[in-house]
């Protein structure tokens, strides 16, 4: 076989190669190229938590925003709108909402919402609390067995003009307890009503 005829041989063998290729990475996308929805089974579960824990809630296209209960104002330009605060059969009281940053500039001096905590649970609103004035107790976001809150966490910065979503647990107060002061460091306390 000559030099010219193994060139060709050669060439057609990679067009057909290259051709084989396409067709088979065009088969892999049968489903249009959509990534699929994690079902309910493959969500990702919270790592090693004794206590159940809840995304913050988001804004329902059919219905809106959201209805804030109450507002706290915070340093610099940053505002926690509290949406929620429901009461569950477990004796947990799961209270959402948004930390906003009204401003232009980024702020990522977050630190002080986890509270006194210095170990667990770094970039958390593990410091939020919840005061029942009448039954005079202060209930502390929950904890797993290995220190961590049941509360958002992986607060790094808030951009301006940005939202973070976030939830805190706490024990429940007794059920004639309807109306607590909701604390979080740094920020101006907030009244808020119990539901469930």
């Amino acid at each position: 076989m000559g030099i010219r005829q193994k060139v060709k041989v050669r060439g057609g063998a990679a067009v057909a190669v290259a051709a084989v290729l396409a067709l088979a990475l065009a088969g892999c996308g049968g489903d249009g190229g959509k990534a699929k929805e994690p079902t309910k089974s493959e969500a990702p579960q919270g790592q090693g938590s004794s206590s159940p824990q809840q995304p913050a809630p988001t804004a329902n296209k059919a219905s809106g925003p959201l209805e804030v209960i109450a507002t706290a104002q915070g340093p610099s330009s940053l505002v926690l709108e509290i949406n929620s605060a429901v009461r569950d059969q477990d004796g947990y009281v799961t209270v959402s909402g948004q930390i906003k940053n009204t401003g232009s500039e980024a702020i990522s001096k977050l630190g002080a919402l986890r509270g006194e905590e210095r170990t667990a649970s770094p970039g958390s609103v593990a410091g939020a609390s919840l005061v029942d004035a009448v039954g005079k107790k202060r209930y502390l976001v929950l904890r797993d067995t290995e220190g961590r809150c049941a509360c958002t966490t992986g607060l790094a910065s808030i951009s301006g003009k940005e939202s973070i979503a976030f939830f805190a647990q706490f024990p429940s107060p007794p059920a004639t307890t309807t109306e607590v002061v909701f604390g979080l460091p740094t920020f101006t306390a907030a009244t808020i009503k119990i539901s469930g």
